[in-house]
């Protein structure tokens, strides 16, 4: 059996080959593939310092698997983690992801309800070898309710939660909004929150618990606020009749001459004189600020005098002004943003430009995030660090359990 001498207490350090800092330091993570949500979770727990072991499923020759590989070398959110592949079908596998569990502080998983439980790892397999382990999980529909066993992704989750349909114009259906309402919004931060919070309590009482978070629960909580206003009756269902769902003319989306566009946010008094003045309105030309009767006649106004000028020629007429007028930028004229390049807000990690970790801490810094590695990369080392029995690991690789990469390429 592999030596259980190195078991994780919460302050631990975690080894010499992951830099000890950031304010996660010394947290072992053990996070079970998927896509989307989950990795992005698993990557702010190492943005901000944990150690995070991800066990990947092995290399195939399937042609679809392939494909997705491929794309997960260059996935930002699967930066900065070390890789060991476990085929979680084998009789085995359950053994030697509880080894891992043992010595770990935190345990991600994003599998359909009862899946993890039928692998062997569900929760109460994993806290019985580590009481003070936090799991964190993650379901698009939750673990009950009728939905629960059905997929869906995250504009599902969105509709569902009544978050879609306030957003859009009032004269098409409600606009696909990516997918980070639901998937990273709404699900990798409540998790990576659930589990710091955990994390904190089981400091003190050395007792850990289930973290179980849902994407359709946390598009509902995004919301929160505009569901206050509907209670205090200043929001309304219908789309572009609010003060934030494009209906006011003093916030909102605005094309420019060169077919480009510029975002104004003008809600205060003070901004919104500002915009009509840097616009060449007097205010006279319109009608009361918060005159909803008037706004459809002075966004009108707005378009036309903006759609005169290309939208750089705004940014410059705007420059210097605090009218909350903005370019909007793509992504890559982002990353060549003055105000962002000063900030840092952009890094390269292993030639792919991303965004830099956040958020920034004042006497724990970040450490600088590892490029993505392909499955099994750096798995050896990070068993070795954790205390894992180098005969276990050996018989694991022997029995097709456990992949690691230099293995493959060693034979």
């Amino acid at each position: 059996m592999a030596d259980r001498s190195t078991d994780a207490s919460i302050g631990t350090a975690s080894g010499t080959s992951v830099p000890a800092i950031g304010p996660l330091a010394g947290i072992r993570v053990v996070e079970l593939a998927a896509l989307g949500a989950v990795p992005h979770a698993a990557m702010m727990l190492s943005d901000a310092g944990a150690d995070v072991l991800r066990i990947d499923r092995p290399e195939t020759s399937d042609a679809a698997f392939d494909l997705i590989e491929r794309g997960r070398r260059g996935n930002a959110v699967t930066r900065g983690r070390r890789s060991v592949a476990v085929d979680l079908k084998q009789p085995d596998a359950a053994s030697f992801v509880l080894e891992l569990v043992r010595r770990s502080h935190v345990f991600l998983e994003g599998f359909r309800p009862g899946v993890a439980e039928r692998l062997g790892v569900g929760p109460d397999a994993c806290l019985a070898v580590q009481p003070s382990l936090v799991y964190g999980r993650l379901t698009g529909w939750g673990r009950d309710g009728p939905l629960a066993g059905f997929g869906g992704h995250d504009i599902n989750y969105v509709a569902l939660s009544g978050t879609l349909a306030a957003m859009g114009p009032a004269d098409r259906p409600p606009p696909v909004p990516l997918n980070v309402v639901a998937d990273f919004g709404g699900g990798s931060m409540q998790l990576a929150f659930g589990v710091v919070a955990a994390l904190v309590e089981a400091t003190r009482t050395g007792r850990g618990q289930v973290v179980d978070a849902a994407m359709v629960d946390g598009a509902a909580s995004l919301a929160t606020y505009i569901h206050s206003m509907r209670g205090a009756g200043t929001w309304v269902d219908q789309r572009e009749s609010n003060v934030l769902d494009g209906g006011a003319p003093f916030y909102g989306v605005y094309e420019t001459s060169d077919h480009r566009f510029i975002a104004v946010g003008a809600i205060e008094p003070q901004f919104y004189q500002a915009l009509i003045e840097g616009l060449g309105f007097a205010c006279d030309d319109l009608g009361p600020q918060l005159d909803r009767d008037s706004w459809p006649t002075t966004r009108q106004l707005f378009r036309g005098r903006i759609a005169t000028r290309t939208r750089d020629e705004w940014v410059g007429v705007f420059a210097g002004i605090d009218a909350c007028v903005t370019p909007v930028l793509t992504m890559h004229e982002a990353t060549e943003d003055e105000h962002l390049r000063d900030r840092g807000s952009f890094l390269s990690v292993g030639g792919v430009v991303q965004p830099a970790p956040v958020p920034r801490f004042g006497s724990s810094p970040h450490p600088t995030p590892a490029a993505p590695v392909s499955s099994g990369v750096g798995g050896r080392a990070a068993l070795a660090e954790w205390g894992v029995d180098e005969m276990f690991v050996e018989a694991m690789i022997d029995q097709g359990v456990v992949t690691l990469a230099d293995d493959r390429q060693g034979r």
